[in-house]
């Protein structure tokens, strides 16, 4: 298993696009968060207040950039595993390691571990980040709850990560995978939330019920709760990693 792992880090450090998409969660999810806190703070000191939504939560604020460069964690988390099964070099790979549930708790291993390395400083400088950009109507680490969010926020964006790596799985397509993936979080879902109809059923996605993590105090009505919300995120991401080594396991390559 150990060599499995580390052959499958020797793939992430030579395959640009893969590193390009780690350090682009960063970068993203960083800039994006101080450039929207001083976007409020220049609305609050212009007098254009009103262009600022009446329900502004400064701590859920702090995560917004993130929630955006979660995309570049989903992109390496498909091309982890999409970018064999396009080259064909997966055959190698099974070649190499003949037991397919070690080359895919390798490549799980791997991927999440790499996530993690990004994850903890994106969520702990990006939320810093949105809140020098707030100003004096930002919040504060030691405010009730918010370190509890932070690090709730690195927790989702691994499980968003060894999400994407279970659906390129399944599908063994890198275009297949985000065709799916991204629409989800950023279309399928934030409709859904907004039709009353719908309402109940975006909350159990895993996009809407992982950012739960990322709250702080009173809820929406009918809104889960932190620790619900990320264990319906960790149940997607099983029923995701399962379906993805049950079709390596059984398909051909």
């Amino acid at each position: 298993m150990y060599a499995v792992m580390r052959s499958e880090w020797a793939k992430l450090r030579t395959i640009r696009s893969t590193a390009l998409a780690l350090a682009l969660t960063f970068v993203i999810s960083v800039g994006l968060a101080w450039t929207s806190g001083f976007s409020v703070r220049n609305a609050y000191t212009s007098g254009n207040a009103d262009l600022v939504r009446p329900d502004f939560d400064p701590v859920y604020s702090g995560f917004v950039g993130l929630l955006y460069g979660q995309l570049s964690l989903v992109v390496f988390g498909v091309l982890l595993v999409g970018t064999e099964f396009g080259s064909g070099t997966i055959r190698m790979t099974l070649a190499a390691v003949p037991q397919r549930s070690r080359l895919f708790a390798g490549k799980v291993a791997a991927g999440m571990g790499a996530a993690l390395v990004v994850s903890v400083p994106t969520a702990f400088i990006s939320w810093p980040a949105n809140q020098a950009g707030l100003g004096p109507y930002g919040a504060a680490m030691s405010d009730p709850g918010v370190a509890r969010a932070v690090a709730g926020a690195a927790v989702y964006l691994m499980l968003v990560c060894a999400l994407a790596i279970g659906v390129a799985t399944v599908v063994r397509s890198s275009a297949l995978a985000l065709g799916i993936l991204i629409p989800l979080f950023y279309v399928v879902e934030p409709i859904l939330g907004r039709i009353p109809l719908t309402e109940a059923l975006a909350r159990y996605l895993p996009g809407q019920a992982g950012a739960q993590v990322m709250t702080v105090g009173p809820l929406k009505n009918g809104a889960l709760q932190p620790g619900q919300g990320l264990l319906v995120l960790v149940a997607w991401t099983a029923a995701a990693l399962v379906a993805g080594y049950l079709s390596l396991r059984h398909r051909d390559v």
